[in-house]
């Protein structure tokens, strides 16, 4: 009898705190919208940004103390669209002895984008490529932001896409400066009601199937207009045995006709957690990282906050 009521118990706290805090975070654990993160291998942590030209900070851990270092692309983007001294969205990723820096050139609300690249060789200065050659305009049923770069056991695939057809990968050239000749555009993630808010693709692999992360709902300008409870930011989940499709949900829901399965969401003081990609840290093993509001801080998207937390695949889906 004891033992039933202990397990009702733990039920119940399940349900009422179903998400972890985030981890505690040292130094400037701000200026963290849309963040990839990655750690050099003398240990160094780096995390990337939107805004101020994609902003570098740094930190001796995965927790900080975080030091701003400047701009990684401090003269803006060879693309010549709105928004090349304003970039978004950046995704780093290490290929051989390169560092390879993925961003969007857009403005807000604007179909008019495309996906950069730069490079390095230590994560400090950056060498602008330019485009990927990934782009989009009024007609298509893509918006071009939002990159990140994966590779599937025996090509690169990037996905990316914001709202309009939602989310959207292509294969990439070895090495992935630029979309394969003649690749096309394919529906990974699309939800269909609404104003089809899905956006922030992140593929990750964890034993037989690659999990397709992405971000669902309201995003910005929480200060201004903030949404009805439970259209705010929450992140979501499908998986597949390929990385180029067939993505479903816990539920078996397709990913292309609204399924998702909720990874993390609005708790205590967190509100509105998105824009995330997934990290596998050599101590802590994968960990879901992503920005955040602060309640108590407040809820501007210059205020939006680093947050981390270990990631558990054990029931074969990803629990914070």
């Amino acid at each position: 009898m004891r033992s039933s009521i202990i397990a009702s118990l733990l039920s119940a706290v399940t349900v009422v705190y179903g998400y972890a805090n985030p981890m505690a975070c040292s130094g400037e654990c701000g200026n963290a919208h849309d963040p990839a993160l990655i750690r050099r291998d003398d240990g160094k942590y780096y995390r990337f940004s939107t805004g101020n030209k994609i902003s570098i900070h740094t930190a001796p851990s995965i927790t900080g103390p975080w030091t701003y270092k400047g701009a990684a692309i401090p003269n803006g983007s060879k693309i010549n669209l709105k928004g090349k001294d304003d970039l978004w969205a950046p995704d780093v990723t290490k290929v051989g002895n390169t560092y390879y820096l993925y961003y969007s050139v857009s403005s807000f609300g604007s179909q008019d984008s495309a996906i950069g690249v730069a490079t390095s060789t230590n994560l400090d200065t950056w060498t602008d490529l330019g485009a990927t050659g990934i782009a989009s305009k009024a007609g298509k049923n893509y918006n071009a932001i939002d990159p990140a770069l994966y590779w599937d056991g025996s090509k690169f695939v990037m996905s990316f896409g914001s709202f309009w057809g939602d989310l959207f990968s292509t294969n990439m050239q070895n090495p992935p400066v630029k979309a394969a000749a003649g690749a096309a555009a394919i529906g990974i993630a699309f939800k269909p009601e609404g104003e089809h808010a899905q956006e922030g693709a992140f593929i990750a692999k964890n034993g037989n199937y690659h999990y397709l992360f992405f971000s669902f709902g309201k995003c910005c300008h929480f200060d201004q207009n903030r949404p009805a409870k439970g259209q705010e930011y929450k992140i979501q989940v499908c998986r597949s045995t390929s990385a180029t499709g067939g993505f479903v949900d816990k539920a078996g829901k397709k990913c292309t006709e609204g399924g998702g399965t909720t990874v993390l969401e609005s708790h205590g003081f967190v509100y509105g957690p998105g824009g995330q990609g997934v990290y596998y840290d050599p101590k802590l093993g994968p960990v879901l990282y992503y920005h955040y509001v602060d309640t108590r801080i407040g809820y501007a998207d210059g205020q939006k906050k680093f947050g981390i937390n270990q990631i558990n695949f054990s029931s074969g889906w990803p629990v914070v």
